[in-house]
Formats: structure tokens, sequence, C-alpha cells
């Protein structure tokens, strides 16, 4: 597949489009274009339901004053449209007439963190599907059990450039997807589901080489030993959450309110907290827009600032905030290239990226056999959570009961029921397992959804609220 990418505008038009967005008093200006392709295919009930490829391409214009922010954005390409559009966007301002002239560097292309050989979208399409035969095959045939499968592919390609009144110009590129397999299992009038997945920034040799009967099996042995798990005790217990997924937790019921625009609001628990314990000193906090083939993972952000590592908390004490050109200016901070855009249609806010705690000391197992009765919470699902507070509820997709430091058997129908910041003051023990689940992230935030990954090494909570179903 080969992208022919259209030169909209030349860097005088360019020029002219950002002076206009200016021209009623603005301070600052910016254009981003996008071209985007996207391929989805479902496999369910034992056939190909759906195949859908696209392509979208547009501009948007964004104009700021003060703390006030002016968008507007088409697919129209024509040069008069898209003075139009600036002109639109100009209206922010308080109307006061100026004569601007914008210096507009010569158009780069951003620095790649990693590199890509083969991307995703170069692979023929029937491979893709055959792949998704045989992981559907392999978790149908796992057991008996087994009475649905449904899998999702999705692959984006996303070409942009940013070019704004301060006089950047650059281009980038990104390439990603991801897989999910959900496998039902029924017996008894019990009903389980299991799941697994795969994605990433990989080139297509990640996908070719990764075993479709190996993510099938996953997907279906899960559901099906869910079928015999016990209920779930209820109760305050310490609860041990494995590496990798688990970080979910931390996304969203601390990492939200590290975002640069709750804190400048001051409506985040942690507003006016830098250089204060939040947490366990335990525990550190990162967000890493570099982690190699992550979801969360770019060149640069959708402002055209260069992805960074950003230490948030440090051994317990907040060290900083998440932040985009415009909450950095407001803060008399630099932006940490957290800018980020679901697509021409949004303006940037600031936003997560690759978001975990760092590695401890902790060998995993001595995490487990240091509780004498909990939850060993493997896997966590779907939860709710109030981004400002931080309290939540987190379902346990795959939990085991703890018993004397040892994993005895399987438990269902656990919840995690808590308060992120005090959960995070309450952590006991962290491992030296890191690991950052770069394959199938996503989070949402006023309506915008972008990739993302999490991650954490195991870690021991001394107490969280489990709402089980053990009579």
């Amino acid at each position: 597949m080969n992208f022919i990418l259209p030169e909209i505008l030349e860097s005088w038009q360019i020029k002219k489009v950002l002076e206009k967005a200016l021209s009623r008093g603005g301070e600052f200006a910016e254009i981003y274009f996008e071209y985007k392709t996207e391929t989805m295919i479902n496999l369910s009930e034992n056939k190909i339901k759906s195949l859908n490829s696209g392509v979208s391409s547009g501009l948007g214009i964004r104009v700021i004053s003060g703390t006030r922010t002016g968008y507007a954005y088409t697919d129209d390409f024509s040069f008069e449209k898209i003075l139009n559009v600036a002109e639109v966007a100009s209206y922010i301002a308080d109307g006061s007439s100026k004569i601007l002239s914008v210096n507009l560097e010569e158009k780069r292309k951003a620095k790649q963190n990693y590199l890509i050989e083969k991307p995703i979208y170069l692979l023929d399409l029937d491979k893709k599907i055959e792949w998704l035969w045989r992981a559907n095959d392999s978790a149908r045939s796992y057991d008996g059990r087994i009475k649905q499968v449904d899998i999702n592919y999705q692959e984006t390609f996303r070409y942009f450039w940013v070019a704004n009144s301060e006089g950047t110009f650059v281009e980038s590129d990104d390439s990603l997807f991801r897989i999910f397999i959900t496998s039902i299992a029924i017996d008894d009038g019990l009903r389980e589901m299991g799941v697994s997945y795969l994605g990433g920034r990989y080139g297509y040799d990640y996908l070719v080489g990764y075993s479709p009967e190996k993510a099938g099996v996953e997907s279906a042995s899960q559901a099906v030993s869910k079928l015999s798990a016990k209920p779930a005790p209820a109760g305050n217990f310490p609860v041990v959450i494995k590496s990798g997924w688990g970080g979910v937790l931390v996304h969203e019921a601390v990492g939200h309110g590290l975002e640069g625009d709750f804190n400048r609001k001051g409506i985040s628990v942690y507003s006016g907290k830098i250089g204060q314990k939040v947490c366990s000193e335990l525990v550190t906090i990162i967000d890493d827009g570099t982690v190699p083939n992550s979801r969360g993972s770019l060149a640069i952000d959708d402002e055209g600032t260069p992805m960074q590592k950003t230490i948030l908390i440090e051994n317990g004490i907040l060290r900083g905030y998440m932040l985009d050109k415009l909450n950095a200016k407001l803060m008399n901070l630099e932006s940490t290239g957290n800018g980020r855009r679901e697509s021409y249609k949004h303006y940037p806010l600031p936003r997560m990226r690759n978001t975990y705690i760092d590695a401890g000391k902790d060998n995993p197992d001595d995490l487990i056999k240091s509780v004498k009765f909990g939850i060993y919470a493997k896997s966590l699902g779907g939860g709710q959570v109030d981004i400002v507070s931080g309290n939540f509820v987190f379902e346990v997709n795959e939990g085991y009961l703890i018993e004397n430091g040892e994993i005895t058997y399987q438990i269902r129908g656990a919840n995690l029921i808590g308060n992120g910041p005090e959960i995070m003051k309450k952590v006991i023990g962290v491992g030296n397992d890191l690991e950052i689940e770069k394959r199938t992230g996503s989070c949402g935030k006023d309506g915008q959804y972008i990739p993302v990954g999490v991650g954490q090494p195991t870690i021991l909570v001394s107490e969280i609220t489990v709402g089980g179903t053990q009579i």
C-alpha cells in the first residue's frame, strides 16, 4: 500500500493562514493537518461479519487568547476555505486588529525514537484474515464449553504536520494495530468470558511471528478456568496486583489527576502539592512517550513537541505534571510533550502517553508469600473512576485467593473499590518485574479517545476494599 500524501498548502500560504488566525489579537495560532487510513475486521459466529477500510483527512486551526481557545476545522483544502476557517478561530480573541508577520522554519521530519522497518499496513489483507481464522479455530476447538468467539482487528496509519506562530513546522507519521479475542464459555448455567490481545506500534513481522493458536487458546482457557472459580470473599484485604495491565488502575485513578489542566484549575487532589509526599516512598510514577513499540509512544505530540520521559512522582514525592503548550504557558512551565488529540476535529489536551509505576526491589513471589489472607489480581477488567477525586471501582477479570502465602484457588465476582491517591499511600511492596502493557490501551477524556500504554511491576497494597460474591 502506497500513500499519496497531499501538499495542501505552500509555506507562504501557511504563514498567511497563521497571520489571519492572529489578526484579531490572539496570542498563539496553530495549524494541524492529518491524513489517516483505518482498517477494521470483525470475525464472529464463524464468519467475517464486517471488513471496513477508509481514509480521512482534514485540517484544524487553533487560536489561544488567555485561557480561551478558538478552534475550527475543515476537510475542504481550498486556500480560501482555510483562510475562512482561520478567521472563525480568530474570533476567540478580543477583536483588536493586528498586522503580524510569522517567521516559519523549513518543514522538518520529526526524529523517531525507534525504527519500524515493515509497518503493519504493508502486510497483505489475506494474511491478516488468515491469522484471525487460525486464532478463531484454536479458541473454538480448545473446549466444548466454548460457545462463542469474537475477534476484532483494528489498524491505523497517520501522517500529520503541525505549524504554529512560534515558527514550528514539523511532520511525522505513525502506525499501530491491535487485536482483541473474546471467548465465552458456558456450563451449567454459568457464563464466563476470557480475553487475549496483542498489538502496538510494531512492524508486521511481530504479527506474522506471533502464534494465532497461542492467542486463541489464551482467550479460551481463561474463560474455561473461570467456570470452576469460587465466589470471591468480601472485605478489606491485602491485594497483590500483577505487573503490566494492572497499571490501568494507576492510569485511571492517579494519572488523570496529574494532567496539567486539572491542576491549573485547582480541581485535582494533586493541585499545589509539588514537592509534597503524596504516595508511599516505594512508588515512583513515570509518563514516558519514548517506550519502543508502545501505543502511547510517538516522535512528537500533536503540538509538535518532542516526546520525553517525565517523572511525575519520585519516591512518593510529587515532582511535576503532564503538560501541553496552553497549560504549560499558563503555569509558567514548559510543555512535557503531552499535548494530544483524537483527530483534526479536536484541539489538543494534556493527556497521558505510557504511564507506569517504576520497578522496585522486591521479588514478586515474596510479595505473595508475605500475605496471610488476601487477593492476587492477575488481570483487571473494566472499571469506573472519578478522575478528579480518584475514587474507583475495578473488576478483577482474573483473580485468585492467597492463603498463608500461597495461591490456593481462582475466584470470580471480585471488585476492587477505593481511592487512587489513598491506595498509593498503602503500597508496601514493589516488585522488580516492571512490565509496560504496550498492546491495547485506549483512554477517553472530554469525548476524545487516544491510544496509550500502562504498566507497573507487581505491587502489594496493604488493604483494599474487595467487593465479593461469597455468601
